[in-house]
């Protein structure tokens, strides 16, 4: 059954590569040449070619090897830099490249090698056959994707020198692409040693690229994408085939949780890999942003919590934007495991792509992936609250300067019709005119966006503790229920143990007593139970009634 988890409660329809700035390198501890004396690439492939011979020895130059130019620069004031592969009796080399650096006069200065090995091979006839080293490298490309079933299997292995892992040995370089069960491209480069059979090295080769998008809220942010003939999708394989759609202004129609038909997801595509120009108009921009919040939160979880992906499997989600018409929301849908951004209306929602509502919906994934907080009374709060806490964890995480980390979630989003700076405030919940602050045995009956309030306020006094203060030119006051006075102890700490409780020890039912035994817990695990660290998770609970 389709579950989704959305932004906003139902009161409301609810809710780089810098550009081009790249700065030409001149000289400045050698006088500039002038144009017409500066040496040309053919002059400087040719003084190269005068110190290989030279220099033949310390490049490690046999005559079983030769050498091809792979790339020349020369510089504003002469100096000239040849790069070389090489080749050992006519089979590349891994790790044999090297550059030959020479003075503006052409003569030889000195030389880079990827490794100083020499080589001296016994053979260059295989023991192991191409096809079997084909068969180990598809095993590889299933290990590598956890066994998924993929589609458009192709292995193609070329024999080479492998000089890069310890001492030359004949090797097979298998290059083995797919495409996963979402048709996102997969491919591997597995090295095999073609005398014994034992897989040497690996490591994936989708051909990736890096470009940058001007988005809505971020500003212009780097983005990983793949190259499909000499077109640039929206699509990270570096962070699991994640991708971003245009939903076409559709919708999904749906009876009783199934889905009958889906609203599409036609991955956006671009000539140049800029993407977007930060207005509303261009329909990317609003791609860029939730393609970016995708990013920010997978690298949040992996980096942080070594979490792979929502589901820790590697797998990527996907984004459609642009759902339906003027619609004041996002959701998470587990179905489709996917993050659907509605445009809003203008008056009192923009494009609900922001960086911690994107931190937001993700995060509704990884909870259907661990305690599966069941969506209604004191778990559905505590379900919505997970969202926000690692959803502002995401946005102190990524430090954008365009949208600074703070405790208030979609104040990006929000328009002057909405009468509130932000749909939530985590120090004082109340103040959006609906949400708890503190626990009562009534809490359950609230709509989950607003019993979710009670874990709110304690996570912000876990992390920063009560009392007024200004964070990042954002003032606060967080009072507590007790009239306690409570210390923080940091948003990487709430964070490790939220995550350690969410994951480890609450279940579906867990209600805000059962929170408080969890993160206690997590507290004991991680710092011990007689840690500062455990007295304050205690505190803040106690501070908004739990406990």
């Amino acid at each position: 059954m389709s579950r989704t988890r959305h932004i906003r409660g139902s009161r409301l329809a609810t809710a780089g590569i810098a550009a081009g700035a790249a700065t030409l390198l001149a000289a400045t501890l050698a006088p500039t040449a002038h144009a017409a004396d500066r040496p040309t690439r053919t002059t400087a492939i040719a003084n190269a070619a005068s110190a290989l011979v030279a220099h033949a020895a310390s490049l490690g130059l046999t005559t079983a090897e030769d050498t091809s130019v792979r790339d020349v620069i020369v510089d504003a004031d002469g100096t000239q830099h040849v790069r070389y592969d090489r080749t050992y009796r006519q089979l590349p080399v891994l790790g044999g490249d090297f550059v030959v650096h020479l003075a503006a006069n052409g003569s030889y200065r000195s030389a880079d090698r990827a490794t100083r090995s020499s080589i001296s091979l016994s053979s260059v006839t295989p023991k192991v056959a191409a096809p079997k080293a084909a068969d180990l490298a598809v095993n590889a490309l299933r290990a590598a994707n956890l066994g998924e079933a993929l589609k458009g299997m192709t292995a193609k292995p070329q024999l080479i020198v492998d000089a890069l892992h310890g001492a030359p040995k004949l090797a097979w370089r298998t290059n083995v692409v797919a495409k996963d069960s979402l048709g996102n491209p997969v491919a591997r480069t597995v090295l095999t040693d073609a005398r014994s059979g034992v897989q040497i090295d690996a490591w994936d080769s989708v051909e990736t690229a890096t470009g940058d998008g001007k988005s809505l809220y971020s500003g212009t942010v780097p983005l990983e994408t793949t190259l499909s003939g000499s077109t640039y999708q929206l699509k990270d394989a570096t962070r699991g085939g994640t991708y971003t759609g245009d939903a076409a202004n559709k919708t999904d129609l749906c009876i009783f949780g199934i889905c009958i038909s889906r609203a599409p997801a036609t991955v956006f595509t671009d000539a140049d890999n800029h993407w977007g120009t930060g207005a509303t108009s261009d329909r990317s921009s609003a791609a860029v942003d939730a393609q970016y919040g995708t990013n920010e939160t997978w690298d949040y979880y992996k980096n942080v919590h070594g979490r792979n992906g929502i589901a820790g499997d590697g797998k990527g989600s996907y984004n459609r934007v642009h759902y339906g018409n003027s619609y004041n929301n996002a959701f998470w849908d587990d179905s489709c495991f996917c993050m659907t951004y509605g445009d809003g209306d203008g008056t009192q929602l923009g494009p609900l792509v922001a960086l911690d509502v994107a931190g937001h919906e993700m995060t509704h994934g990884v909870t259907s992936k661990t305690a599966a907080l069941t969506y209604s009374g004191e778990s559905g709060g505590l379900n919505e609250a997970t969202s926000d806490i690692m959803g502002t964890l995401v946005e102190w995480y990524a430090n954008n300067s365009s949208d600074l980390g703070d405790y208030l979630i979609g104040e990006k989003i929000v328009r002057s019709g909405f009468g509130k700076a932000a749909l939530r405030f985590m120090d004082q919940p109340s103040k959006d005119g609906n949400s708890a602050d503190c626990w009562s045995s009534s809490v359950g009956n609230l709509d989950v966006h607003y019993s979710s309030g009670v874990a709110n306020h304690f996570a912000y006094l876990l992390a920063e503790g009560s009392g007024p203060k200004t964070i990042n030119g954002v003032s606060y006051n967080s009072p507590t229920c007790n009239s306690s006075s409570v210390n923080g102890i940091g948003r990487d700490k709430l964070g490790a143990i939220w995550y350690r409780a969410l994951t480890v020890y609450m279940t579906s039912s867990t209600n805000y007593a059962g929170a408080r035994t969890a993160t206690l817990s997590a507290a004991k695990d991680l710092y011990g139970v007689g840690s500062s660290e455990y007295g304050a998770v205690a505190a803040a609970w106690s501070a908004v009634s739990v406990g």
